[in-house]
């Protein structure tokens, strides 16, 4: 059974910096991509980041480029969001994500989500 645990979020002020861990167990991460997303109060999910199965490809959201970046460790089959430079419009439940198979075949797992608040 694949599995995503996400941690690291808190309570910072506006300019700071966290670091999210989206540990992975039930697979290893050199095979599967790995997507960051986010949901504020009272909106949609939106996607932050992704990071290709390699670790060769990243892309960010328009909103968080030149301050979040995503990497992976295989080793520790963890994947990390360093976060800088935080905003108060980053405050949202932070969930990683994964999935196997496509098309109708295609399966989602979904970690529990770790809250972000920025605020002063």
């Amino acid at each position: 059974q694949l599995q995503v645990v996400e941690s690291g979020g808190g309570l910072v002020q506006p300019g700071g910096s966290l670091r999210l861990s989206c540990a992975a167990s039930g697979f290893t991460l050199d095979y599967y991509a790995i997507g960051w997303f986010r949901q504020a109060p009272g909106k949609e999910r939106e996607g932050v980041s992704c990071i290709s199965s390699s670790g060769g490809s990243t892309n960010y959201a328009d909103s968080v480029k030149g301050r979040f970046t995503v990497s992976k460790d295989n080793a520790k089959n963890t994947v990390y969001l360093q976060m800088n430079s935080l905003k108060p419009e980053d405050t949202a439940v932070y969930y990683c994500q994964t999935a196997e198979g496509w098309g109708p075949y295609r399966k989602d797992y979904w970690g529990q989500g770790t809250q972000v608040t920025v605020s002063s």
